[in-house]
């Protein structure tokens, strides 16, 4: 696609923050966040996967190619879901806090058709510390590779 749209719809920016939401709940709650991905369709069908029980960069791996598999087939009958037009996925990985510190983060992916891909990050500590836990607000990391 030659021209794509900059910024984030309301859409996107609701999906994706309620996956956050959701995984830092899981975070607090002391749970592993492994690859979590939600698509949704045009009519705002949403599909949710969860990927695990392969190194992490396997992992993300198979969520980009679910995301590519759903577009190129226009959707899933068995997921109920038709072709996907923004996706948001989410994982555990550690971020560079200083020049040899880092810290535990909850990375975000997130992209919709027809607009730029981007990715951001979210700093914790305290996992399974239910009310203890602590978070920052996502922080930008940057323009990824568009997955639709």
């Amino acid at each position: 696609m030659a021209h794509r749209k900059q910024g984030v719809s309301r859409e996107l920016d609701e999906l994706s923050s309620t996956l956050v939401g959701d995984a830092l709940d899981l975070l607090a709650e002391g749970n592993d966040v492994n690859v979590l991905l939600v698509v949704q369709d045009e009519e705002g069908t949403l599909a949710s996967f969860e990927f695990f029980d392969d190194d992490p960069d396997a992992l993300l791996d198979a969520a980009h190619d679910r995301v590519k598999e759903l577009a190129k087939k226009h959707g899933d009958s068995v997921e109920g879901i038709g072709e996907p037009i923004r996706y948001a996925l989410v994982y555990e990985g550690m971020v560079a806090v200083e020049s040899d510190a880092y810290q535990d983060a909850l990375m975000l992916e997130f992209g919709e058709k027809g607009w730029y891909a981007y990715s951001a990050y979210s700093l914790y500590e305290g996992k399974g510390a239910g009310e203890d836990f602590a978070w920052t607000d996502p922080a930008p990391a940057g323009e990824i590779e568009p997955l639709l």
